[in-house]
């Protein structure tokens, strides 16, 4: 009885949060499927008229479109790959007993913290410049031509920078998993002869499993709008080599200032990105029942 008289005032105190967080999400979706029905383009935005679903046509038939779903998909895969490959690695690593262990996992993830713009200008300068960057220098050291990562492989280099940053955030997930691991189990498959492999093959990564779905669905989300790090390093380029979804998205709005095309182009990339999110709840999630 306690319990039905306090579920009405527990529902109004929290109506307005959650009013304000659909207004927050419906307003803006709302405005951007509108506009992407309109013949609207900032340059003259006095000569607005009714598209229909010519934009939607005009986006999904010009060929950037594809090269930009294939990006998007190379990208997401590579950096997944690298990521979970190398978190399991690095978390294994850490795990082990050795001098300053703490100060060794605080360096290990904080490469999390850095601003996507910034990790990019970082990586774009300093690094993979063919004229003064860091493998510049050590191809030079060792009598070998510099590459020029930005022009001769774009997306190959997006991915890099992008999965440094993800490295620690899977590190750190996968970490976690590792140290909840019982000791017990480990001793009594020691104990039964089972060696280093095969320990980690039938023990630690079926551990795991739970802790890696978690790493990918959620880097999966944040890894579909992937934007800052093309900006900086490459703009798209060269042609549409290192465009995914998103910048294709921004160079319709932004730099053509159709922004009918712009709008057409992010619902249809929301309508793929909820497609890839059930797929992957489907597929992968089922480790998290």
């Amino acid at each position: 009885m306690a319990t039905r008289q306090t579920q009405s005032p527990a529902t109004i105190m929290r109506a307005p949060a959650i009013i304000l967080l659909l207004i927050w999400m419906v307003v803006p979706l709302g405005m951007t499927l509108y506009f992407s029905f309109l013949n609207y383009n900032l340059l003259n935005p006095a000569n607005t008229s009714w598209a229909g679903f010519f934009n939607y046509r005009y986006f999904y038939t010009d060929p950037a479109f594809i090269e930009s779903i294939w990006n998007t998909l190379v990208l997401v895969l590579g950096v997944l790959l690298i990521t979970v490959v190398g978190g399991i690695a690095t978390a294994l690593l850490i795990d082990q007993p050795m001098f300053g262990q703490g100060m060794v996992r605080i360096l290990v993830i904080s490469p999390f913290f850095v601003m996507p713009p910034v990790a990019a200008l970082v990586w774009k300068n300093m690094i993979m410049n063919p004229s003064y960057g860091v493998f510049a220098d050590i191809a030079n050291f060792f009598g070998v031509a510099p590459v020029d990562w930005f022009a001769q492989y774009p997306l190959f280099s997006i991915i890099v920078i992008v999965a440094w940053q993800w490295l620690p955030f899977a590190t750190l997930i996968l970490l976690t998993s590792l140290q909840s691991l019982d000791g017990e189990q480990k001793e009594a498959a020691e104990m039964d002869g089972a060696g280093v492999v095969s320990r980690f093959i039938y023990l630690t990564l079926p551990h795991m499993a739970r802790a890696i779905t978690v790493v990918i669905l959620i880097q999966t989300i944040f890894l579909l709008g992937v934007y800052a790090e093309i900006l900086v390093t490459t703009n798209g380029g060269p042609g549409y080599a290192s465009t995914n979804l998103v910048f294709l998205i921004y160079r319709a709005a932004r730099l053509n200032f159709d922004i009918g095309g712009g709008a057409a182009g992010g619902i249809i990339a929301v309508v793929l990105a909820n497609f890839v999110a059930i797929f992957l709840m489907r597929a992968v999630g089922k480790n998290l029942d």
